[in-house]
């Protein structure tokens, strides 16, 4: 080859090197500049934003007639100088009406956030959380479907949990269930229960009655388990003398002495615990048909007083009130019904009145009334389930209506 061709085209190939050279010394020396001055194009991964509570269709009770207390809870990735700002949106009939951003205390270094913000009753409500970087918006995450209103634990046997045998649905979309961990629409059957019963319950209509006179969502969690004595109710170790009608959720620890697994009873606990420090109103009690007339349907070895039941409803309201930490009001209804040839109990109808009478439980419906063509046996059927349901919520009403008197009524802004 020509020495001097070769030579042209040695320093052709040196002159293209050194070029690329100073390009990417360029390029280097321009991604420095924007790590220097925005870091977050930098990061090893774009910020993310997850928003842990509220969920949606979640309802928080309301601490006064007029507002309630929502928590603010999630977690941030991947950035270190981010503000945390959010808002609510209350979206009603004649639109959305968002409110101001405001901030919300952050730790980079944890990741974690959490904050309270007071908020009118009513819903739904959308929240909206945002990380801002100088006046850049990096992520923003939103929850849809949450309310400030009147929430109701549920407990006791069958006619309390998803026995009936049509499935109910509510008319309003303001009726949501808790199962410990979700919230949805409050459609038959009932997540949560602890009899895994698949029917129809009250709430459906219980909710429904609710939403309608207070304009509020209503929130219902039932935790009840069918054919369950108040014995079987009992905590963890408490002693049994006389053994109920069936052996679940008990063990024999001697010659006729038995004691309670506390397996309900924790259920029951958890539940009440899972919704926060005063995160209801009040707990309803549908139960009684497994202590009443068991002589009479040929259990009588299995029967205790009408006494004895009121003592240990006595004792499992002072146990769940003490593991709660305050005092919540509970419901007893009148429910001794086995079938139409024994409708009712008086002596046990006797005792959960008594219970009424000496203030440990508030007046719950009389449900031994609900029979002929509003039951399926012990049960409810679809008309029964209505009926079930409204009767519940003139009762709880009553009482309610006398609680929100004695609250402020105002309805404040967001804070």
């Amino acid at each position: 080859m020509n020495m001097s061709v070769g030579r042209r085209a040695a320093g052709s190939h040196l002159n293209h090197t050194r070029a690329s050279a100073l390009a990417l010394h360029m390029i280097a020396r321009i991604a420095l500049a924007l790590c220097i001055f925005a870091p977050s194009i930098c990061s090893a991964a774009d910020p993310s934003l997850k928003i842990d509570s509220p969920l949606p269709y979640q309802i928080f009770q309301r601490q006064s007639r007029g507002q309630g207390v929502i928590t603010i809870a999630g977690h941030v990735e991947g950035t270190s100088s981010a503000v945390l700002e959010f808002r609510f949106i209350e979206n009603g009939a004649e639109g959305s009406a968002p409110g101001a951003w405001k901030s919300i205390p952050f730790a980079p270094n944890s990741h974690d956030f959490k904050t309270t913000a007071t908020i009118p009753a009513g819903g739904w409500y959308t929240l909206d959380v945002r990380l801002r970087e100088g006046d850049r918006t990096v992520t923003q995450a939103s929850v849809d479907r949450f309310g400030v209103g009147e929430v109701f634990v549920i407990a006791g046997q069958s006619n309390s949990t998803n026995y009936g045998p049509e499935p109910q649905k509510v008319s309003s979309d303001h009726v949501a269930s808790f199962d410990g961990r979700t919230w949805r629409i409050a459609d038959d059957p009932q997540l949560g229960v602890q009899d895994r019963s698949r029917g129809g319950s009250f709430l459906p209509a219980f909710g429904d009655a609710m939403y309608a006179k207070y304009k509020v969502p209503i929130g219902v969690a039932s935790a009840g388990a069918g054919s369950t004595s108040v014995r079987q109710w009992l905590p963890k170790g408490h002693k049994i003398d006389v053994h109920p009608t069936t052996n679940s959720y008990i063990k024999e620890i001697g010659p006729n002495q038995w004691e309670s697994t506390g397996q309900l009873y924790d259920g029951l606990i958890h539940r009440i615990q899972a919704l926060g420090p005063r995160g209801f109103r009040a707990l309803l009690w549908h139960q009684g048909e497994s202590d009443a007339g068991q002589a009479r349907a040929g259990f009588g070895d299995r029967q205790i007083s009408a006494e004895q039941y009121r003592k240990l409803m006595e004792e499992l309201i002072a146990d769940s009130r003490k593991d709660a930490g305050w005092d919540f009001p509970w419901f007893v209804a009148q429910a001794t019904y086995h079938s139409a040839d024994d409708p009712s109990d008086p002596e046990f109808r006797a005792a959960q009145k008594s219970l009424w009478d000496s203030g440990v439980a508030l007046p719950g419906p009389d449900t031994d009334a609900l029979v002929g063509d509003l039951r399926a046996g012990v049960h409810f059927n679809a008309k029964g389930l209505q009926a079930h349901g409204k009767l519940w919520a003139e009762k709880v009403q009553l009482e309610l209506d006398a609680m929100l008197a004695r609250e402020p009524a105002g309805r404040a802004a967001p804070q």
